[in-house]
């Protein structure tokens, strides 16, 4: 078989492209073989036909060589290869060599005894890229115009390996890419191509260090190499060149041209700063950073020091133990009779080797200082006598209990006060005398006490221990003391009681004589009860793991239900929203906002800060004020984030109670410092302006008991006053 060209060599040639080895050794496209079955001939010999072709016989063999040589080439091409195929079939073994066309073309026996019917495969499309045929069986067509299929390749990778172990010639084998067949290189072309590898000649005969000849030699010559006539230009002159020139004498003549002018050899000196601003915050003069000098000697380095600059024998131990960095001084002091006694300076050079040091490499660099007012780093406040009227000084003084007195509330008119403490009662006081109305044993420590907000109903709930007790105080209008009786009394028991978490119970007729009206009971202690603007509903707080923590009692109807159906940690406070239906849940880490009419989760605030310990809404309903056991009173923007406006921290220690003042823009904060204070807290109706916050008074008063200060603060409806329950058992007013 012909083959045009090949795609690359296996083994240790490398890759080579199809034209590189057609350029290369042209004998791999031979001639078709002419057919004896056919009887035709074509009346061409084998090296015209490839004259004809394009192609030239490599000439690397000749045919005077030993037939038994030629012989044994056949053979080895075509026996070990391994691809002959049957008689009929196209043969796909390797090229055969020069040898062997060299033979078949002197012998007719070869072609008798050879059944194999040779053909010139020879694919003609030229310049076309291979890859245009990528999805057809074929690569291209031949002389006649008939179609190169590509051979069947059905060998795996195993097949493959194996060829390699078993063919000793297939390193030699390379595959053609314009007909797709194996081709094995003769040991001409392997020769050739390491040759081109190692970047030599493609002729082994050629000498590239043959010496040269030389062509026209150094000696002068009797006779000229030309004896052509000069040129007619080279003895007229240049009309181009006049006109150059005529151009540069203008050019000198108008002074566009300067005529060279000696140099100066002097070397010149300027200012490198002369052209700055003197005034300028950048100069050079104002950036110079002098070196630190040296500190002057004292009397420790005289050679004749003061007795009290000589250190005694332990602290010399003493000095001589520190570290260098640690001593005071870098010497000992000595005393020496005299200036001649004195010897020379052992650190000497090494102190000068330091000073050295520090003075070329210690950085230095001048620091812009802004000169700041410290004045103006301070808020723009107004002045506590601009925001009056607020508490300023202690008024009252409420005493009778026995024990601390853990809570406290102001009836709605403001004339009454009621105070629970851990005596087991509950006192009515007179606000404006400080005179004890009323003492009603309740049998128990009193956590929290809320009179009812409503003006026509007057009910004081207390919270003792597992229970909650409903009051009628009888105290002020005779027509609110039976009003109340008669909205109690009207209640009519359904026929079947529905399952409630909590019991109500109507008071003995020895209870109603001390004032005791209704008593729910919850099984769990009562820490918190509070009222609902309207004073029908009240929200206790139990303290108990689970989602019972909060109940919500409806007085007229005496229900009771649970609004929550899970827990999200420990309850400490609730409060009802003053105008819209929300409640507020005060767990230990956040405050919950949830609208009781959707059931659902409004907002979630973060006060960031340890244990919850108190709550209160602004009368306007928008902010949030909440105090902590790590001595800080957050204040929250409901209509501005989830995060605190403002962390207040006044305190020294925990606080246990904040309230709002329900008509002047005040809040307060009780500690267990014993101090109490009052601040401006004034919020605008624009929502672009923050509320401003402004501490205004420290109340103090309280005495410390038990480590416990202020338990409890409260502010008056209608003035600007506010009452203090502390831990020495007594309630404060300060007006």
């Amino acid at each position: 078989m012909g083959h045009q060209g090949a795609c690359g060599v296996v083994g240790g040639l490398g890759v080579w492209p199809s034209s590189t080895l057609c350029s290369l050794q042209p004998s791999l496209a031979c001639a078709p073989a002419p057919s004896l079955q056919d009887g035709s001939d074509s009346g061409l010999s084998e090296s015209e036909e490839s004259v004809f072709s394009g192609l030239e016989d490599s000439g690397s063999d000749s045919s005077e060589d030993d037939p038994a040589e030629r012989e044994d080439g056949v053979s080895s091409d075509e026996g070990p290869s391994g691809m002959e195929k049957t008689t009929g079939q196209q043969v796909q073994a390797g090229s055969p060599s020069p040898r062997t066309e060299v033979a078949r073309v002197q012998g007719c026996e070869e072609y008798a005894e050879d059944s194999s019917d040779e053909e010139d495969i020879r694919n003609t499309v030229g310049n076309v890229p291979l890859e245009w045929y990528a999805d057809f069986p074929h690569v291209g067509y031949d002389l006649d115009g008939r179609r190169i299929y590509k051979p069947l390749r059905t060998r795996d990778e195993l097949d493959q390996f194996l060829d390699k172990m078993d063919n000793p010639d297939y390193w030699r084998t390379v595959q053609d890419r314009m007909t797709g067949h194996d081709v094995r290189l003769t040991d001409e072309q392997v020769a050739l191509v390491r040759r081109l590898q190692r970047g030599q000649f493609g002729d082994g005969s050629f000498d590239p260090y043959e010496p040269a000849v030389d062509f026209f030699s150094g000696d002068l010559m009797i006779h000229p190499v030309t004896n052509r006539p000069a040129d007619k230009r080279s003895f007229i002159p240049s009309l181009v060149e006049k006109e150059k020139v005529s151009r540069m004498v203008h050019a000198i003549k108008m002074g566009w041209i300067q005529p060279h002018r000696p140099r100066d050899r002097t070397p010149s000196f300027y200012d490198l700063w002369a052209q700055e601003d003197p005034d300028a915050v950048l100069g050079r003069h104002k950036m110079h950073v002098p070196a630190p000098k040296l500190a002057l000697p004292g009397h420790a380095e005289s050679y004749n020091p003061p007795p009290e600059y000589l250190p005694s024998e332990e602290e010399r131990l003493a000095w001589q133990q520190q570290e260098p960095g640690e001593r005071k001084l870098n010497f000992l002091p000595h005393k020496f009779p005299s200036l001649r006694a004195v010897p020379a300076y052992g650190r000497f050079i090494q102190e000068r080797f330091e000073r050295c040091l520090d003075l070329y490499l210690c950085p230095r660099q001048r620091k812009m200082r802004v000169n700041v007012d410290p004045e103006d780093l301070i808020p723009k406040l107004p002045r506590p006598r601009d925001l009056q009227p607020f508490p300023t000084c202690q008024a009252l003084v409420y005493r009778g209990h026995s024990d601390l007195v853990r809570c406290l509330s102001v009836s709605p008119d403001g004339q009454w006060l009621a105070s629970g403490s851990d005596d087991g009662s509950v006192r009515l006081w007179e606000v404006a005398t400080a005179r004890c109305m009323r003492t009603v044993p309740v049998g128990g420590v009193v956590r929290s006490v809320a009179w009812n907000p409503h003006p026509t109903v007057g009910l004081v709930a207390v919270a003792v221990e597992d229970s909650v007790l409903l009051l009628n105080p009888a105290l002020g209008d005779r027509l609110v003391v039976s009003g109340t009786d008669q909205l109690l009394s009207a209640f009519v028991p359904p026929e079947e009681p529905a399952v409630q978490p909590a019991r109500w119970l109507e008071a003995s007729e020895d209870e109603r004589q001390a004032g005791l009206r209704l008593r729910i009971c919850h099984g769990k202690p009562v820490t918190q009860v509070t009222w609902h603007g309207r004073g029908d509903y009240l929200a206790v707080v139990l303290a108990a793991a689970g989602h019972t923590q909060v109940l919500i009692h409806q007085l007229s109807r005496h229900r009771s239900q649970s609004p929550f159906r899970r827990s999200h940690g420990q309850v400490q406070r609730v409060a009802f929203h003053p105008l819209r239906p929300f409640l507020l849940v005060a767990s230990q880490r956040s405050i919950r906002l949830y609208h009781l009419l959707r059931q659902e989760l409004t907002k979630k605030l973060r006060p960031n800060c340890k244990w919850v310990s108190s709550l209160a809404v602004h009368p306007a309903g928008d902010n949030v004020i909440c105090g902590s056991y790590d001595s800080k009173l957050v204040w929250f923007d409901l209509d501005l984030s989830c995060e605190p406006y403002r962390v207040l921290r006044h305190h020294k220690k925990a606080l246990r109670a904040v309230a709002f003042h329900t008509r002047y823009p005040l809040f307060a904060s009780g500690s267990d410092d014993g101090s109490i204070i009052v601040c401006h807290g004034m919020v605008y109706n624009d929502l672009l302006q923050n509320p401003l916050l402004v501490p205004v008074k420290v109340l103090r008063g309280h005495v410390l008991t038990r480590d416990l200060g202020v338990l409890d603060v409260a502010f008056h409806p209608t003035q600007p006053w506010v009452f203090s329950s502390g831990a020495d058992g007594t309630v404060r007013l300060f007006t």
